[in-house]
């Protein structure tokens, strides 16, 4: 996606990875959702999640694969908001889950023990960014891959008209 799509996969990364932290949705036994938080490392190209292999979101994504992961969001002020959809897939090879240890201690600061954490890499299948427009208030939406991406009026009593087109972030892929 980042090569595809650079400005978006910058973005991505301000939004999910530089924080250090993000919020992980799954799918409850029951069909209802759960929210977590998460470390987020991208390793060899690839967006990967770990978590403690007996908590509830591993063994909602050991049932069922979807995965919505989410900015945080720490305050009401207009900051963007990137939501990211796909699957995740187990990583179970010993020699990847050392190389995923040492690259969380040198990166993250903490050293994770390997056969103490489930680690997932993440299929990317959707990307939706969401900003604000500072001159008008309207939100700056763009979708990938669908390739969407439009200025929505804002929310106010003077806010008029439908989506407009706009091209800021998205290449043509």
């Amino acid at each position: 996606m980042t090569a595809r799509q650079p400005a978006l996969g910058t973005i991505a990364h301000d939004q999910l990875i530089r924080p250090g932290a993000l919020l992980v949705g799954t799918t409850r036994r029951d069909g209802t959702p759960r929210i977590s938080g998460a470390e987020p490392l991208v390793m060899d190209g690839d967006l990967w999640l770990s978590m403690m292999s007996a908590s509830t979101k591993a063994r909602d994504l050991h049932r069922d694969r979807r995965i919505l992961l989410h900015s945080i969001i720490t305050g009401p002020e207009p900051a963007p908001e990137l939501k990211l959809r796909g699957s995740v897939r187990e990583e179970t090879s010993p020699p990847a889950l050392r190389r995923y240890a040492d690259a969380v201690a040198s990166r993250l600061g903490w050293q994770p023990v390997v056969g103490r954490f489930t680690l997932f890499s993440v299929d990317i299948d959707e990307i939706t960014y969401i900003g604000y427009d500072p001159e008008t208030g309207g939100q700056h939406v763009a979708r990938w891959p669908a390739g969407e991406e439009y200025l929505r009026p804002a929310t106010t009593p003077t806010s008029l008209g439908p989506p407009r087109p706009v091209n800021r972030i998205l290449t043509a892929d």
